[in-house]
């Protein structure tokens, strides 16, 4: 479809969302669908299980909505939908507080309520999520306000449809003068929700204090109408465009919450109990919104710790938004902000983000008092992998054990800007994980905040990561030495599982070519075992293990490959490096290959770039590393 066509379909789109009607046409609407009056929180809640639930293995539940955007941070945001909007939204206590996001710099914050600002105003175009509105009301609110107090009992009986709230100014006014008191009279439209033209989502900021007027939240007099109308208390002589009045139906961010003036606070004080707010000389108007709120952990201690803040702290749901610890996730967020910058067509070699993310989540973790976990340990069991020696109640014990990880350490926000600085080098079409961890080097050189014991510490585990990605270059080498890595593995590992099988059974092995039976090839088990460090007083029980892990996977239904048992694995892949050694370390290191290692060397290289995810020039530039790294 040509953009012309495309602009014309979106035209018409436009058009078909737009209705109006009369109260007693949307009074059928609303008899046909209940769900076109429900409240702002309910209508959120919706919007985000719309998008789809997933329960995992573990009973937990993945929101689809926002799984483009947020990374790692399935269980917080799990806590914040089931605790908060799903509360909320059958009408509990919960509804009645300030959901507050506490957090480090560059967790998320934002970003949930951005996504929940954009999705709303999806939503709303949808069939599921329609919502209308009194026609010309400043604050488009619920047109069942129109309903007397007395008979709202009744139209809830028989519509199956709670009202809550009241008429605001305007709209009582404009009932008497143009209708003359008449409700079926009065026009009704439907409510596209946007943020750019201030329909249900508003957004406050804080400024100077001195400056700042309250009417940016609740709205303010028409001072030019004044004489036209001679009071200050006539609604037309009044402007319903604060913050508060235009979020009605949806939801109202309070972008730094705690850097507010207390004058400011105090007026969500009976918003978000009572559902309305004072402006003017008016009575109450009442207000069906959300009120989202973010800050940092430094501010939010500072607010807790005076006492005159207790009434509005009790009116708070506090949900943290720490970073993400996951490795794999922390990837995610790297490759998310890189494709949003012009330069997602410099080449960025396999392990480079990998080794900055290792890195990362390292400077968020606590060491911790268990035995024998050190940060790296704790790190891999955090991304989902198998650490041997440690069972499933280690793990939960271990996740446990420091509730604050994640809520300091280093930001993505810094990370992606030291990528961002190897990215924008004039002479580099690729770059590495050493591309990577030098620019990040540099930048705490840059960081005058940071203290010198700090900077030893990054400087600790900048030293660490490296070492990891140095073991991840020679098995990548090395992996693609072997034309195919893991028919080699399999092949390895099923001689190995039929020799420790007959060795635990006490039985014989049978030559493949002779026939013959044979003793357990001692020789080959240990040669495997010994990559490892297992003695030869430990090598029974590490045998035994091995089948009764293949066993427990049997009854599963799941199958046992080399990659099952961690130390298994690390075993099988040193064993078969071991033998590689020699011709890779020749292989790579040598200045002056000859008509074979040159072929070897090509070969190499194209299996890196084919099967591995390299360039010409980072593939290259990984043999020279790896050569080095094995004639040390």
């Amino acid at each position: 479809m040509s953009f012309l066509s495309r602009l014309n379909a979106y035209r018409a789109e436009e058009e078909a969302l737009r209705w109006e009607g009369t109260f007693l046409d949307y009074l059928d609407i609303v008899r046909r669908n209940p769900d076109v009056a429900k409240t702002a929180h309910n209508r959120i809640y919706d919007m985000i299980a719309d998008a789809g639930i997933e329960t995992d293995a573990d009973g937990r539940r993945h929101y689809r909505f926002f799984e483009r955007e947020l990374f790692g941070l399935d269980a917080t945001i799990e806590r914040l939908v089931e605790e908060y909007f799903h509360a909320a939204a059958r009408r509990l206590e919960v509804r009645k507080r300030i959901l507050l996001l506490m957090g480090p710099v560059s967790g998320g914050k934002s970003t949930i309520v951005a996504m929940l600002k954009r999705g709303l105003e999806r939503y709303s175009r949808t069939p599921q999520g329609a919502l209308y509105g009194i026609k010309g009301c400043p604050m488009h609110e619920e047109p069942l306000h129109l309903i007397p107090e007395p008979l709202r009992p009744e139209f809830e009986q028989e519509y199956g449809v709670r009202i809550e709230g009241n008429l605001c100014p305007a709209c009582q006014l404009r009932l008497e003068l143009d209708f003359g008191g008449d409700i079926e009279k009065v026009p009704v439209e439907r409510v596209i929700l946007s943020e750019t033209k201030r329909v249900g989502i508003g957004t406050f900021s804080p400024s100077d204090p001195k400056s700042q007027d309250i009417a940016d939240l609740t709205g303010s007099i028409d001072f030019s109408t004044i004489t036209e109308y001679g009071s200050e208390s006539d609604p037309r002589a009044y402007r319903f465009d604060g913050e508060l009045n235009k979020a009605n139906r949806g939801l109202m961010e309070f972008q730094e919450m705690l850097k507010c003036d207390e004058k400011f606070l105090w007026h969500l004080l009976s918003l978000t109990q009572e559902g309305n707010f004072k402006a003017g000389r008016f009575a109450l108007i009442s207000a069906d919104e959300m009120i989202v709120a973010h800050t940092n952990e430094a501010e939010y201690k500072a607010f807790i710790a005076n006492k005159k803040n207790e009434a509005l702290q009790s009116r708070m749901i506090v949900m943290p938004i720490p970073y993400n610890l996951r490795v794999d996730d922390e990837i995610k967020i790297y490759e998310k902000l890189v494709k949003q910058s012009d330069l997602k067509d410099i080449h960025i070699a396999p392990h480079a983000l990998r080794t900055a993310a290792i890195f990362s989540i390292l400077t968020r973790l606590r060491e911790s008092k268990k035995q024998g976990v050190d940060l790296l340990k704790k790190m891999y069991v955090y991304n989902g992998q198998v650490v041997e020696g440690l069972k499933d109640a280690d793990i939960k014990e271990l996740k446990e054990e420091f509730p604050d990880e994640g809520m300091f350490g280093l930001d993505p926000r810094y990370i992606i800007n030291r990528i961002s600085t190897a990215l924008v080098r004039q002479d580099t079409t690729c770059i590495n994980a050493l591309d990577v961890l030098r620019a990040i080097k540099d930048g705490l050189d840059q960081h005058a905040s940071i203290s010198k014991e700090d900077k030893q510490r990054l400087l600790n585990f900048i030293a660490t990561a490296r070492k990891e990605y140095d073991e991840m270059a020679k098995t990548e080498v090395q992996k693609a030495f072997v034309y195919s890595f893991e028919e080699s593995a399999k092949t390895l590992l099923e001689n190995y599982l039929d020799n420790v099988e007959a060795y635990c059974s006490w039985q014989k092995i049978k030559d493949p070519l002779t026939g013959e039976e044979m003793d357990p090839d001692e020789k080959l088990m240990r040669s495997i075992e010994e990559q490892i460090g297992i003695s030869e007083n430990a090598k029974r029980s590490f045998r035994e293990e091995i089948l009764i892990r293949i066993s427990t996977y049997a009854r599963r239904g799941k199958k046992f490959d080399y990659r099952s048992h961690e130390r298994l694995r690390e075993a099988i892949e040193k064993k078969l490096f071991a033998d590689l050694k020699d011709i890779v370390k020749i292989t790579t290191s040598t200045k002056t290959p000859d008509e074979s290692q040159l072929k070897k060397i090509n070969e190499v290289i194209a299996r890196l770039i084919d099967e591995h995810g390299y360039c010409a020039v980072c593939a290259n530039e990984l043999l020279r590393y790896t050569g080095s790294l094995l004639n040390r």
